[in-house]
């Protein structure tokens, strides 16, 4: 359980965030069917967080930091490291498998 994460395009293999830092990324989060639940690229907005200090879910936390500035990844994130068993009423089920498609630009 947890997140797994596969690279898509390589970072720079030398600047990672470490929790605290305040990161700039684009994102495109799907569930396991799919479906588009939230995309930064769609809003053509990146997002920008700080990283490891408990504002996103854990599969974030724990996989942001093992990427470097440039890369882009796909996380598979479990329940427990997503949503939960409560998942996002309207929007993301309970006890939903999450893929996000993550694209570290920056640390800020």
């Amino acid at each position: 359980m947890g997140v797994e994460i596969e690279t898509i395009t390589p970072g720079n293999g030398k600047d990672f965030p470490k929790a605290g830092d305040k990161v700039t990324m684009h994102y495109i989060g799907t569930l396991e069917d799919g479906t588009v639940f939230d995309s930064s690229r769609k809003r053509n907005a990146p997002f920008v967080c700080n990283i490891g200090v408990g504002q996103l879910i854990k599969g974030w936390d724990e996989g942001v930091p093992k990427m470097s500035v440039g890369q882009r990844a796909m996380f598979k994130i479990t329940p427990d490291y997503g949503y939960g068993a409560r998942g996002v009423p309207g929007l993301i089920p309970g006890n939903a498998k999450l893929i996000f498609d993550v694209e570290l630009l920056k640390i800020n």
